[in-house]
């Protein structure tokens, strides 16, 4: 085991979980051999598949391995230490983080290097993040380098962004800027440059945006170290990030090529299976979706529509609805989902695929892992 993971107590406040009277530990929780449907839980639940995460997390670590990249998988998907335990154990270079708040976790957790996918300007979280070994973050303006460098100095990443995206500095111009003040900026190390393409809507867009980032690197090639970070890599575009940055083309440096892809993990059944960069390169893997969300018809009030219980406080529904065999989910409510569907009775139990993992963990604070057999293996707790 790499990181010191804490034994929560599951009880009457953990949704899903039905323990009206006292409290169990979420490591004798699993350890006692429970199953999906035996009463232990209520409806709706959150479950992950144990088999299809350890699979795609298997096929991720080799394929960063085998385009040389470093793989530092965003955490901020899960937050949930079992998850980030057996990425680390798969050989992740490092965690990334959206926050520092998330940073601190991570760090209290044990993990040993911490990305911070975002640019801080909050003193009291940099003067903390300035006392940590192994910690790099993003900046993308000189405002951004002087934060750092009076919080102490830090090791920054300059961002690059694209037009109409969120953070990151717009031309490779303005990457200069804020190179010269960061490489001038006492205390502060400069080790390279980073980019999130995910944003973008076309492969021939992500090309574009991914070779102005390398122009980027080759003008400020004389700030940086022998050995400079180059990262990108959404769950979407990530074959394209491959392709435009791995192997060594900066003369008189060692590329180290990180690629961040956080969704992989337990992939989805919609948005990311319509997206993975595995339907463009089958060859080299394939991802399956490990979160499912089981849920009850409480009502069939006219027919062809069931209301099952089960709603936007359970279940993503920011980048595609649910999706059940058992009919067509056309809305959500706070705790209902609307089914089209002319075979679901009341009190069927109903099975959904989720769309965009990155919004689902969230809104649970414990979950179960469960095997092929519907036998629960694990309980992750989520640091949100």
């Amino acid at each position: 085991m790499i990181l010191d993971i804490p034994d929560e107590f599951i009880d009457w406040r953990a949704k899903g979980f039905w323990l009206p009277d006292g409290r169990v530990s979420a490591r004798e929780f699993a350890a006692a051999g429970h199953s999906l449907f035996d009463g232990s839980f209520t409806w709706p639940l959150l479950v992950v598949r144990d088999s299809a995460v350890r699979a795609n997390i298997a096929t991720m670590a080799a394929y960063a391995q085998r385009h040389g990249f470093s793989f530092a998988p965003h955490a901020k998907t899960s937050m949930a230490p079992t998850l980030l335990e057996a990425q680390l154990q798969a050989g992740a270079w490092a965690q990334t983080v959206a926050t520092a708040s998330q940073a601190l976790v991570l760090r209290r957790l044990g993990v040993p290097r911490i990305v911070i996918a975002n640019e801080v300007l909050d003193a009291t979280a940099l003067s903390w993040l300035a006392g940590q070994d192994d910690v790099l973050l993003q900046v993308d303006s000189v405002a951004g380098v002087e934060a750092v460098a009076r919080a102490g100095g830090l090791a920054v990443l300059i961002e690059i962004g694209h037009a109409g995206g969120r953070t990151g500095c717009r031309t490779v111009e303005e990457v200069k800027v804020v190179a010269r003040a960061a490489a001038g900026a006492p205390g502060v190390r400069l080790l390279g440059v980073t980019a999130y393409e995910g944003g973008l809507q076309t492969a021939e867009a992500v090309d574009d945006f991914l070779q102005t980032q390398i122009a980027a690197v080759r003008e400020i090639a004389h700030l940086l170290p022998e050995e400079v970070i180059v990262s990108g890599g959404g769950s979407a575009w990530f074959d394209r990030v491959v392709k435009a940055i791995e192997g060594q083309w900066l003369p008189g440096h060692t590329v180290r090529a990180v690629l961040r892809s956080g969704a992989s993990i337990t992939h989805d059944e919609g948005f990311y299976r319509q997206r993975t960069p595995f339907n463009r390169v089958a060859a080299e893997g394939s991802l399956t979706a490990a979160l499912q969300i089981y849920a009850q018809v409480l009502s069939i009030p006219e027919p062809g529509l069931a209301i099952v219980g089960m709603g936007k406080r359970d279940a993503p529904f920011d980048e595609g609805l649910p999706v059940t065999p058992g009919g067509e989910v056309v809305k959500l409510n706070d705790h209902h989902t609307y089914v089209r569907s002319t075979t679901l009775a009341v009190g069927d139990l109903v099975r959904f695929g989720l769309s965009h993992p990155c919004t689902a963990f969230d809104k649970w604070r414990f979950i179960p892992v469960a095997d092929d057999n519907d036998v629960v293996v694990d309980v992750l707790h989520t640091y949100f």
